[in-house]
């Protein structure tokens, strides 16, 4: 009896030993598969940001293009992806330098890595979009077309190869090694995509009737509700942009998701006060505008800054944008959506302000230091390669449509169809007259 005792007592600690070790195995593949699955939701919440991106710019624009718009955000995807599988992934994140790399056209890539492909190709599509802003209303398709298919390709993915190279375990870039901190990508998305908007706002030039004799003409938007629509979209995208730059599904991401809204209600809030404060009004699109770049602010330290110092930055956001699109207006750069501003001036403040409010260490001006180098390799990377592309373009198939072509509306000239064919506008019943 003792000796069948001792061999039950021997069986149950053998079987609770196998048990516990089976409970560890199970747990971490429980939440391997949580990562992965977390990831690829992120992913679909940010590719789904091109919708709000496209509602933005057709909202913000005149009814004459919206459906040109809407082509330029449905291509800007279609082209991004593709030119990051086949060349811009390499070069961000394959193995060796950028004249040795590999992963061309995905290869080699298996299992985790096309869950970290599409994860990183919805981003940078992202930065790509962000510059049909800039060019609305005034820019030939297929020109585009080509533009953004070269920033995808090659001037998105060297700056990211520098901020984020080691991402993919492969090698590690010169800012990742100074301490640089962008997290979910202020500058590494948002400021190339609007340093590269404000070359090709340059190269274009304004709209016919944008400046007349040193004036500045305002051209609204032919819906506000559209729009605001589009803004609603990139605010919920935005908690798969930010908190999916975990790549993991870990309790983090509840701080990183207060972050992201509490500053981007307080860029709401600043614009719409600094707005009513210049314009006697509370102005719509401002208001709008500060709530987007309340989120590009914080997207850079949105895990590594405490909720009050989101609220800040959000606060600062909101005034930046406001001034900006004033004083790019100033300057007789038409940017008709204020991409420059949002995304390119509120991405290097966002920058700068992962560092100024580094929750370790606040206020210390090495790591500041370092953040500035990074905004200034940004600008240019994104706002020098944008020139020589948009440049080459221009001098090989033209980048701006005619002027007949812009009066009448790009959904007419480039597309044979109108975005609202039962409703033509006074400029369209003139010219058909």
């Amino acid at each position: 009896m003792k000796k069948m005792k001792w061999k039950a007592i021997v069986l149950c600690l053998m079987l609770t030993m196998g048990l516990s070790a089976f409970a560890e195995v199970g747990a971490e593949e429980v939440q391997t598969n949580l990562n992965w699955t977390w990831t690829l939701i992120a992913a679909a919440m940010v590719f789904f940001m091109q919708a709000g991106f496209a509602m933005v710019e057709a909202g913000f624009t005149r009814a004459k293009n919206a459906g040109n718009i809407i082509m330029k955000n449905v291509m800007d995807f279609s082209m991004g992806i593709l030119a990051f599988w086949a060349v811009g992934f390499a070069f961000m994140f394959g193995k060796g330098n950028l004249l040795g790399t590999t992963n061309f056209f995905g290869m080699g890539l298996a299992d985790w890595d096309w869950t970290f492909f599409i994860f990183q190709g919805v981003f940078a599509a992202t930065a790509a979009t962000i510059v049909s802003g800039a060019m609305a209303e005034r820019t030939k398709f297929g020109s585009y077309l080509v533009s953004s298919f070269l920033i995808t390709a090659f001037v998105y993915p060297i700056f990211g190869h520098w901020a984020w190279g080691s991402l993919f375990g492969q090698s590690t870039g010169w800012l990742e090694n100074m301490g640089f901190i962008d997290f979910a990508g202020s500058t590494v998305v948002h400021s190339v995509g609007g340093w590269a908007a404000l070359a090709a706002a340059i190269v274009l030039g304004p709209r016919i009737g944008k400046f007349k004799d040193k004036e500045i003409s305002a051209i609204p938007g032919h819906s506000i509700p559209l729009a605001s629509l589009g803004v609603f979209i990139l605010w919920f995208g935005w908690f798969g942009f930010n908190c999916g730059s975990t790549t993991t599904g870990t309790s983090e991401i509840g701080l990183i998701a207060t972050n992201t809204s509490l500053a981007a209600a307080a860029g709401s809030i600043s614009a719409l006060v600094i707005s009513q404060m210049i314009f006697k009004k509370a102005d719509i699109g401002m208001t709008l505008n500060g709530s987007l770049a309340g989120l590009v602010g914080i997207t850079a330290g949105c895990a590594n800054v405490d909720p009050w110092a989101s609220v800040i930055i959000g606060l600062v956001a909101g005034v930046l944008v406001v001034l900006s699109v004033l004083f790019i207006d100033k300057m007789h750069i038409d940017d008709p959506v204020g991409a420059v501003s949002v995304h390119g001036v509120n991405g290097a403040w966002g920058t700068l302000a992962a560092g100024i409010f580094n929750a370790e260490k606040l206020f210390d001006p090495k790591i500041i230091g370092v953040q500035a180098i990074g905004i200034a390799a940004a600008f240019v990377v994104a706002f020098v390669g944008g020139l020589i592309i948009f440049n080459v373009v221009k001098a090989v198939m033209g980048l701006r449509v005619s002027a007949k072509e812009e009066i009448e509306g790009l959904d007419i000239g480039e597309h044979g169809y109108s975005a609202y064919p039962e409703f033509p506008s006074h400029t369209e019943v003139s010219l058909f007259k």
